[in-house]
């Protein structure tokens, strides 16, 4: 078997563009949340767009914000997840994201050293809202030792 990495992309649609003030809560702390993935252990790549963080735009949406990222194992993403800065963001979700009508979060095995495009990622979530969790593309109920997940997972209020 091929050593690997886990690649995850969250994708989530904001109530409001990115430049109005309530999403301010938001906005100001992803550099801060960003320098924190990337400090955290296990951590190995992130895309970033040469214009800004959250400026890549899906789907023609510029209200939708990916976060695609790679790293040493489902463990370190969940640490990083539920136990750092990322949590206290993620708890205040509803403030600035509306509810996506289907899976937004999916997980991939990938090569070390592979750093997958959003293109690759987009394939995923559609292959896991299309087929359900397979090794292929998963969520976090398809990885047993994940547990942190199950009192932080989304509510119907939001993504």
């Amino acid at each position: 078997m091929t050593a690997s990495y886990i690649a995850e992309l969250n994708v989530a649609r904001l109530k409001y563009d990115i430049d109005d003030p309530q999403v301010a809560g938001f906005v100001n702390n992803l550099d801060r949340v960003n320098a924190a993935a990337e400090r955290s252990e296990g951590f190995v790549w992130r895309l970033k767009e040469q214009a800004g963080d959250y400026s890549v735009v899906v789907d023609d949406d510029p209200r939708i914000i990916p976060n695609l990222s790679v790293w040493e194992n489902v463990e370190s993403l969940e640490n990083f997840v539920f136990k750092t800065i990322h949590k206290r963001i993620y708890e205040r979700r509803a403030e600035w994201f509306g509810v996506m009508e289907k899976m937004h979060f999916v997980m991939w095995p990938v090569e070390i050293g592979h750093k997958p495009a959003l293109e690759e990622a987009w394939d995923r979530l559609s292959y896991l809202n299309a087929h359900g969790s397979s090794d292929r593309a998963f969520g976090w109920d398809h990885v047993p030792t994940a547990n942190l997940w199950r009192s932080a997972r989304c509510e119907t209020s939001a993504a």
